[in-house]
């Protein structure tokens, strides 16, 4: 297919505005300052079915929806981008903001716009700081060219771009930790009711959208909505998308493709199939590290969100991780529950106590210490996880686990009864 979000990121000097209007852009902003009114932009992208980019798939123009028509007198919109790029296995966004960074500022502009919005913040993890640096310079242009600050273009319209770099936390990737961070509060999520829309950063009307999500509406505009509904697979999953491939494969990356792109397809053309020809596929993650994981006999999937989802999984952010038939599944699930239980903010007991919970036994099966209950405890940990948190990131330590633990139960109880690995000789950390 054409490419459409990635069309710059292999030209010289990519991040310069000069190359940027040399390939059209910045019209979309011309085009609604000028003749569109915020409802008008809010509802082509309602029609083209564009769907949330970060995880959660909701609908962009929808969400947009939510917000007031007017804006009250001392209670401006605000526009966030979630920039905090953290799901293990994800790292498109860093590729837009780093290779065309006004891509992400054009479109965090429209959306904007949209919500009738005077300042965008975009958040951006506190690791990603050529990222950052990169967009500040980008901005720099973009108010210099007038399309961003006072009067833009020439309109009555206003709007600010500001770079706020989070700690690193990945909870401040989760909407309501990340306004939390960005008002200068510790990082906590809370719940909703209220919905940003109502009442958001410093208790104003706020959208929160990911990097990717706004990149897509630049192309809305100009092309119109039908022609984002012609790409992928109409109503519900259209538009390119940007898959991120790693593990054993040959040729790891950023791939755009439209949405619904065959698993397959992605594995062994796009991706050069697997790295080492004599090690077969074993499994798959196909959304980033919260998800459940696929065995190779699942894996004749689209990648959209409603069929991973019939599968029982989730296209998430899409970040694919592709293990061969030497990874030892223990240790791989071991590794994700360190990481969650590492970055568990703490206020929610179930998922507090419950990740801790899930390193220590997985870690204990792992070096060939595991009891023949531990499986079962496993599930029973995590089932009383789900569910029973303020935000998602229980349910991202958990659901992994049980898939894990159900999909390949066999490799689990051959370590408890063994103290060894059944993907490898290799001899168990606490065995000998």
């Amino acid at each position: 297919m054409e490419r459409i979000l990635t069309r710059n990121v292999d030209k010289e000097n990519s991040t310069t505005l000069a190359v940027y209007e040399a390939s059209g852009g910045y019209q979309a902003l011309r085009k609604v300052t000028s003749s569109m009114t915020p409802d008008q932009v809010t509802d082509e992208v309602k029609k083209s079915g564009l769907r949330g980019r970060g995880g959660a798939g909701f609908g962009c123009g929808l969400k947009w929806s939510f917000m007031p028509k007017e804006v009250a007198a001392g209670r401006p919109h605000y526009f966030l981008i979630n920039a905090d790029e953290s799901e293990p296995g994800t790292f498109k966004d860093r590729l837009l903001m780093e290779k065309d960074p006004h891509l992400v500022i054009e479109g965090s502009l429209l959306g904007a716009y949209a919500i009738r919005a005077s300042k965008v913040y975009i958040y951006i993890r506190g690791e990603f700081v050529h990222a950052a640096n990169v967009l500040d310079r980008a901005i720099e242009e973009a108010y210099a060219k007038r399309y961003a600050g006072a009067n833009i273009l020439g309109t009555a319209w206003s709007c600010d771009v500001i770079v706020h770099r989070g700690a690193g936390a990945y909870i401040c990737g989760e909407e309501t930790a990340l306004m939390s961070s960005l008002v200068g509060d510790r990082g906590y999520p809370r719940l909703k009711p209220p919905f940003p829309a109502a009442s958001g950063v410093w208790g104003c009307p706020t959208t929160i959208n990911n990097v990717e999500t706004v990149a897509n509406v630049p192309f809305i505009i100009e092309r119109g909505a039908d022609w984002f509904l012609s790409v992928g697979k109409a109503p519900k999953n259209t538009g390119p998308k940007l898959y991120c491939l790693s593990g054993h494969v040959k040729r790891p990356g950023v791939y755009e493709a439209p949405l619904g792109l065959p698993l397959r397809e992605l594995i062994y053309d796009l991706g050069g199939g697997m790295l080492h020809d004599d090690r077969p596929l074993k499994a798959v993650i196909p959304g980033g590290s919260s998800v459940p994981v696929l065995r190779a006999d699942e894996c004749d999937v689209d990648l959209d969100f409603d069929a991973l989802a019939a599968k029982g999984t989730m296209l998430g952010s899409a970040g694919l991780m592709v293990m061969d038939s030497s990874t030892c599944m223990v240790g791989a699930m071991a590794r994700i529950a360190h990481f969650y239980r590492h970055e568990s903010c703490g206020q929610c007991t179930p998922c507090r106590e419950g990740c801790g919970w899930l390193e220590r036994i997985l870690q204990r099966i792992e070096s060939g210490r595991g009891l023949q209950q531990d499986l079962d405890l496993l599930l029973s940990i995590s089932n009383n996880i789900i569910g029973n948190t303020i935000c998602a990131l229980g349910d991202a330590a958990a659901m992994p686990a049980i898939s894990f633990v159900t999909k390949f139960r066999d490799e689990f109880q051959h370590h408890i009864d063994h103290k060894a690995c059944l993907a490898s000789t290799r001899a168990l950390q606490g065995v000998g």
